[in-house]
């Protein structure tokens, strides 16, 4: 018998905030789905949206970009990039039919609780969606 479909995300974690907020839920022993497999990134502003666009064409169900809350980057302004660039993204991701398949969010080193939400919320917003129709190999559109 097989077990329900359970879906599989792509978390790029910004190391300063998300990811050590990340860690904060872990040894507080804050209950989150196992969903998400973390990539920790220097800067959500680093994060280049073909990433974003690979991990779902290589089979990902949905992606959480994550980084410090705006003012607080400890690059300065490279949550302000990531914003800039994401939101470019998001009307790319809706002609692809993918808009909803990727979550972008803003959680600091002290909010474990909130990482734990964020991921929450993530996990059952592609649940809802069921798997990614987009997959290495398999053809979305009819090339005749």
């Amino acid at each position: 018998m097989n077990s329900p479909w359970e879906p599989k995300i792509v978390a790029f974690l910004c190391h300063w905030c998300s990811y050590a907020g990340a860690d904060l839920a872990g040894v507080s022993r804050i209950q989150y789905p196992p969903n998400i497999r973390v990539v920790r990134v220097p800067c959500s502003g680093s994060v280049d949206p073909l990433y974003i666009l690979k991990a779902l064409r290589e089979g990902a169900d949905g992606v959480l970009v994550s980084g410090c809350h705006p003012g607080d980057c400890h690059y300065l302004s490279g949550n302000y990039f990531a914003r800039r660039k994401f939101l470019v993204l998001h009307e790319l991701l809706a002609l692809l039919g993918l808009r909803d398949r990727v979550h972008f969010s803003w959680v600091s080193a002290s909010e474990g609780q909130r990482f734990a939400d964020v991921v929450k919320a993530v996990t059952e917003a592609v649940r809802s969606l069921g798997p990614n129709p987009l997959r290495e190999g398999e053809s979305t559109c009819d090339a005749s």
